[in-house]
């Protein structure tokens, strides 16, 4: 009969549970109950540990982070000490006890894989008074991983996901390719970055920070702002949520532009938008919302315009969640992929924080006031340094 190709129907991957921390809260609810509210979580700092000028910065509450790693030390590791672990840590391990605090036996055992998301981990180890921290190999992205992943007595080797400013949804999409696989049957995605003089001064090189909180697509835009934070996603091959909101489709490009800059057409970042779309079995007029990357500099929204004018887009309500709590890095596509989410759940699309008047050279359709209206698919994109793009396709069951 000769050789035949036995196919496999994909397993579906719903999202199973979510955190977000940023300057905003702690939890999901907290930071999108003050998100719906319009407010905002920038603070203009004068730290010259961070920065010689005056920045709106969003930094997490230390004192907020501190008291809540205490509490899950307690109860889990009560031999522990706080001081063993860097502020990231800290962060990581608080956004996914949040996040599997009720499925904490079910996401452990060996079905089940860790994905870490960051653009520098514990960069702040590199500090001159963190030369006496306990462990300076923690400076090592994997090294990291495997402390978070000892810690909750994960039975696989986390995976870390670092490539610039797409690393959130490029690891939701590495996580859902995993289960639709077979390989395992949950993976629970942690993406976190924290802010430090070596970050700061780094966008500050380029001229990139604005001196007052961003305006994503306005056209007094003069740059972004920085923010730190971490979300996790669980993601599951069987929905246990209410809202049954699965991923149906996701997508890469690299434009091969320049290392910091841009592609000037936006072709690249289409080209991942339009694959998404096509795995996900959806054509462009089904799309309901977009939540873009939105960073507020002159480039990156001239060139997201443009990418969502090619792919079609340009009519659908869009906004950047940048402009309530800034660009966290490594953190951004996991972050805004649990807001759009919560956006999808409530039929709420949420104005983009920020704007006021169009200063894109192709119209996109930027929600200014929060409205009701049925979502039933998103599309969440990213771009980021050396000319990464990602898209990634939410889709709500009825």
């Amino acid at each position: 009969m000769g050789n035949r190709i036995i196919w496999k129907m994909k397993r579906p991957v719903y999202i199973a549970g979510d955190n977000i921390v940023t300057s905003l809260g702690m939890t999901t609810a907290e930071v999108m109950d003050k998100v719906e509210s319009g407010f905002t979580g920038f603070q203009i700092h004068h730290d010259p540990s961070l920065a010689q000028t005056p920045l709106p910065l969003s930094m997490v509450n230390a004192a907020f982070l501190s008291a809540k790693f205490h509490e899950i030390l307690l109860v889990l590791h009560p031999e522990m000490h706080a001081e063993q672990f860097t502020r990231l840590e800290k962060m990581l391990i608080v956004s996914i006890q949040d996040a599997i605090y009720s499925k904490n036996a079910e996401f452990t055992g060996k079905n089940t894989l860790l994905i870490v998301s960051t653009t520098k981990g514990n960069i702040d180890l590199l500090g001159e008074d963190k030369k006496t921290f306990t462990d300076p190999g923690r400076i090592y992205l994997w090294k990291m991983a495997e402390v978070i992943g000892s810690f909750f007595g994960f039975a696989e080797r986390p995976l870390v996901v670092s490539n610039a400013c797409i690393s959130g949804v490029l690891a939701l999409s590495m996580a859902s390719r995993m289960i639709e696989a077979g390989l395992y049957d949950h993976v629970i995605v942690s993406g976190g970055d924290i802010l430090s003089e070596f970050v700061i001064s780094g966008f500050l090189s380029f001229q990139a920070l604005s001196p007052e909180p961003c305006k994503p697509f306005d056209i007094k835009r003069n740059g972004l702002s920085l923010g730190e934070g971490c979300g996790t996603i669980l993601l599951s091959s069987e929905f246990k949520k209410n809202i049954p909101i699965r991923i149906s489709g996701s997508s890469m490009s690299n434009d091969a532009n320049h290392i910091s800059g841009p592609s000037k057409t936006g072709e690249e970042l289409a080209m991942a938008i339009l694959h998404a779309l096509n795995e996900a079995e959806m054509k462009p007029a089904d799309v309901d919302f977009v939540s873009a990357h939105g960073t507020a500099t002159p480039y990156n929204d001239e060139m997201e315009s443009k990418a969502l004018g090619i792919a079609g887009l340009q009519s659908v309500p869009v906004n950047s969640f940048k402009g309530y709590w800034g660009h966290t890095l490594g953190a951004a596509g996991v972050v805004e992929s649990i807001a759009t989410i919560r956006s999808m759940e409530k039929n709420l699309l949420i104005r983009s924080a920020g704007f006021d008047e169009s200063g894109v050279p192709v119209p996109v359709n930027v929600i200014r006031e929060n409205t009701l209206s049925p979502v039933q698919n998103s599309l969440k994109i990213a771009s980021g340094f050396g000319g990464c793009n990602a898209a990634i396709v939410f889709r709500k069951l009825d």
